[in-house]
């Protein structure tokens, strides 16, 4: 019986075990997707308790606290103390055994603050006050916790009308570490409100000196955003959509539809869909020439809960796996740019796992040799970014594609607290390999190549393909 989170935690033979403490656990971190705040690292933030920087925004936890009956007020209430809201954290801690919650939980306890002690009522207190009491140290602020992880480059999530003041002063000051900004210009492409648009718009026009009154502009406007993007390092944009659209539609159809619900008129879902497509075409083709990557989250249910929405807002955890059927939409949208050769480098991430095959094998149709992996499937994401959801996604990749030429991980988190998520990921990995050479379905002889095919996951790969 091996003992719960001992340094051999997830590798389950010595091959495993090599893989992991000889090659994956020196590399660094590219954490190139994360929604990190950049004013925290701008300001070297310091977290008032492990409440704050564990339990804030963290809808993980809140769907877990929810499901073992805690009472809304100690996850997203304003009337509840930091240590009540812990309290209910641990007393729900146990519950949460074989969900992922269990093992990051431990994991990020023993790697940040030392504890290797399990979190039940019995702990919480103890646990609360050592944390605590670390946390008021220099040693724990935002970027001391990201020099304490090795982390060497993060990509936050950013709005194109961002003004990016704090990546600027993140440079300014030399801190080692880069935070890039990622372009996500989903509102540009949110038609469904009229009104929601036209506010946007107008934020978009103000902020990039273009007078928007049509189409035309708002492109014009978007490509100088972007150009400002790029001076301060951005290189990958990343699009958060239900599903791919390839709607036909002609230049004309798309100005008409703007003038329409720029104008304040809702739009038939026809329009709405020709308008997306339209969009992303003209997204492709702009990070096609700036040499960026393009990241697609595709397939969630956002805010099911009607009732929780009006009192919460998004992200607060109501969302969930969605069943699209969308693969001849994702070909169609990746043949029209192909077919230009504007096609730039992509990272596809499904959230439903019944879509593994149909992702890896649609990577293969738009290889074209001038980047190794330049299609990518992209590491097991939100509900599927757990042992089992990486071992499906790399599974998948190995057999229809090429796993090592996979970039691997990213934390999609804006808690300082989930670079653990890359040990996760590396012991996964690890455990994989291992166990496919201890059972001879890979050679020992190759032991060397094996070991750098996990370094060039767990880092190399990345920083090769984003030229970082």
């Amino acid at each position: 019986m091996k003992d719960f989170m001992s340094k051999d935690f997830l590798l389950q033979t010595e091959t495993a075990q090599k893989l992991f403490h000889e090659h994956a656990a020196k590399m660094p971190i590219i954490d190139y997707h994360c929604h990190l705040i950049p004013k925290m690292v701008a300001d070297d933030y310091k977290f008032r308790s492990i409440t704050e920087i564990w339990l804030g925004g963290d809808h993980y936890k809140w769907r877990a606290m929810r499901t073992n009956g805690i009472d809304e007020k100690y996850c997203t209430g304003k009337d509840t103390t930091d240590w009540e809201k812990f309290e209910k954290w641990a007393e729900t801690v146990p519950y949460t055994m074989r969900n992922p919650l269990y093992h990051w939980t431990h994991l990020e306890l023993k790697t940040a603050f030392g504890i290797e002690k399990l979190l039940s009522p019995a702990t919480a207190r103890e646990i609360f006050d050592e944390c605590n009491a670390k946390l008021a140290t220099p040693a724990y602020t935002a970027r001391n916790i990201m020099r304490r992880y090795n982390v060497e480059v993060v990509c936050t999530t950013d709005d194109p009308v961002d003004s990016l003041e704090y990546h600027q002063k993140v440079k300014d000051d030399g801190f080692e570490i880069k935070m890039l900004p990622a372009w996500r210009p989903d509102k540009a492409m949110a038609v469904e409100n009229a009104a929601n648009f036209r506010a946007y718009v107008e934020k978009l026009s103000d902020v990039s000196g273009v007078n928007i009154s049509s189409f035309d502009d708002m492109i014009l406007a978007l490509r100088k955003r972007q150009d400002f993007f790029a001076s301060m390092g951005c290189k990958l944009s990343d699009h958060g959509i239900e599903e791919f659209y390839a709607e036909d539609y002609t230049d004309a159809e798309i100005k008409a539809i703007f003038n329409k619900v720029y104008g304040g008129t809702t739009l038939s879902r026809e329009e709405v869909l020709k308008f997306k497509s339209a969009m992303m075409v003209i997204f492709g083709e702009m990070d096609h020439a700036k040499g960026w990557t393009q990241q697609f989250h595709y397939g969630a249910i956002r805010d099911n809960n009607s009732r929780m929405f009006k009192l919460l807002g998004p992200d607060t955890g109501f969302d969930s796996i969605g069943s699209f059927n969308t693969a001849k939409a994702m070909s169609k949208f990746l043949n029209r740019l192909a077919s230009q050769d504007k096609l730039t480098k992509t990272i596809i991430y499904n959230l439903n796992p019944c879509d593994n095959e149909v992702v890896a094998t649609m990577l293969g149709n738009f290889q074209d040799g001038t980047v190794a992996g330049k299609i990518q499937f992209g590491s097991g994401w939100w509900f599927l970014d757990q042992k089992d959801g990486m071992e499906k996604q790399m599974n998948a990749l190995s057999l229809l594609g090429l796993l090592s030429r996979f970039v691997g991980m990213l934390t999609d988190s804006r808690s300082f607290l989930s670079y653990p998520r890359h040990e996760y990921f590396r012991r996964t990995l690890c455990n994989l390999l291992g166990n496919d050479v201890e059972n001879g379905l890979l050679p020992a002889s190759e032991i060397d190549f094996i070991g750098q095919m996990v370094e060039n996951i767990s880092y190399n790969n990345a920083k090769n393909f984003f030229q970082f």
